[in-house]
């Protein structure tokens, strides 16, 4: 079992002003000029030199940090450099993700890289019929992006073989985990070569990813951009403290505000989201939802018309927008607070992307009130309070909880132990708005 030696780990501020710095050939130069980007990442900075290098790597990340192409780009110019013809269903790179929107993203990206180079990527996941999957693993493939079981599942028929795979990535190594792919990630391990290069990417790191790192990576080199999750500064973020029969309500007068142009909505449950969009309909606001028990063509349809502007307002999961990466998203809305706190970084960090401005609301109600203050805990900061007309609150703030407590997760949803009533109050009382304690209405 490989040791992730502290001594690799790269966190230090590097100051590579272009890519033709960290050493990457001409076509690739070429194509992120034609992408616009005016300069690497950090985490670019720090990966693509060792990847280049043939180094495994671990690498901790937030959404939004440009982790794709810092693995995308070494992994292009060293097939390329190789120079070797791909075997039919025998892919050369195999890139493992835990949803098909994400995969897709990741395949859209290489492809994007990749323009100018004679390199052929292909994406692979379920929720769609297999025979143009297994066409195209049939005409060989450099780079393949999967999703863990539809790949476990075209294995098992003969239409994809990982002997000849050279690099292997495993992105989103936490969330993977957190939707049980353990198993098959494991059993997708076992067929490939032991002389690889590997990289595994995680947002977060609990023990459960730095086990798998160590049984998956030799003496790799760890890029750790943040031990605490930062959000954009570009984000403008706030809370509004709403009773939960008068969330729908309170969301469609956000959503008529003309500032917001484009916005992403989280739900924690799929039938919550399509709750919420017949809820939206009936205030005569149109939107789309996307979660899992949609089809895949549905789903797909849904982000096209959410990129296009056909439909403005998007109701979605944390599971099914993993991988959405759409531009010009001028809010985030979490309908419902996320129980991990982590998750709150992800979901808002799908605004204020490539330079842009953007705002995160969060209604809470007084049953997510622990939710909030496990986000609060985690950014070691408070989330501005504004009421339900934009204006910043005038009402008692509780004090920060301090960094070293306890987050509690898992704590259980009753968060009082006094009466009905006086729970009202003492809620009503950070509101700063009157309360019917007969309804539980917040006016």
């Amino acid at each position: 079992m490989a040791r992730l030696n502290p001594a690799n780990q790269r966190n230090k501020t590097i100051t590579t002003r272009s890519f033709s710095d960290l050493g990457l050939i001409e076509p690739l130069q070429r194509a992120t000029r034609a992408e616009n980007y005016t300069g690497p990442t950090e985490i670019q900075q720090q990966s693509v030199p060792p990847l280049l290098e043939g180094r495994d790597l671990l690498g901790c990340a937030q959404t939004g940090s440009g982790k794709t192409a810092a693995f995308a780009l070494p992994i292009l110019q060293r097939l390329s450099a190789l120079n070797r013809r791909p075997v039919r269903y025998a892919p050369r790179t195999l890139i493992l993700a835990p949803t098909r929107e994400l995969a897709t993203q990741i395949a859209t990206s290489f492809e994007t890289y990749g323009k100018f180079l004679p390199l052929a990527c292909t994406a692979i996941y379920g929720g769609v019929g297999q025979d143009r999957q297994v066409r195209q693993m049939a005409r060989g493939v450099d780079i393949l992006v999967a999703t863990p079981g539809r790949l476990v599942d075209l294995m098992g028929q003969g239409y994809v073989r990982l002997d000849h795979v050279e690099i292997f990535v495993l992105d989103e190594a936490d969330r993977m985990l957190d939707l049980g792919f353990i198993v098959d990630v494991r059993r997708i391990v076992q067929k490939l070569p032991a002389k690889r290069q590997t990289m595994l990417f995680s947002a977060t790191m609990p023990k459960a990813v730095v086990s798998l790192a160590q049984s998956l990576l030799s003496n790799p080199v760890s890029v750790f951009l943040t031990q605490v999750p930062e959000t954009a500064p570009k984000i403008e973020e706030s809370v509004m403290f709403v009773d939960r029969t008068r969330k729908a309500a309170v969301l469609s007068d956000l959503l008529r505000r003309p500032e917001v142009a484009r916005a992403l909505i989280f739900t924690r449950t799929k039938r919550g989201a399509d709750k919420l969009v017949r809820q939206l309909g009936d205030f005569r606001i149109s939107a789309d939802a996307m979660h899992g028990n949609k089809s895949q063509n549905a789903r797909e349809k849904a982000l096209e018309d959410f990129r296009s502007g056909r439909v403005r307002f998007l109701v979605a999961t944390d599971i099914a927008a993993r991988g959405i990466d759409v531009e010009a998203i001028t809010h985030v809305v979490n309908y419902d607070l996320p129980e991990e706190p982590e998750v709150y970084v992800h979901r808002i960090g799908r605004t204020a992307r490539a330079g842009a401005a953007g705002a995160a609301v969060s209604l809470c109600s007084m049953e997510e009130e622990s939710n909030l203050r496990n986000i609060e805990k985690l950014l070691r900061r408070r989330v501005p309070v504004v009421e339900a007309d934009g204006r910043p609150s005038s009402g008692p703030q509780a004090p920060m909880p301090p960094v070293n407590a306890p987050t509690m997760v898992n704590r259980p949803r009753k968060l009082f132990t006094t009466s009905r009533r006086v729970a009202a109050r003492q809620f009503s009382r950070r509101v700063a708005v009157p309360v019917r304690t007969d309804s539980w209405r917040i006016a």
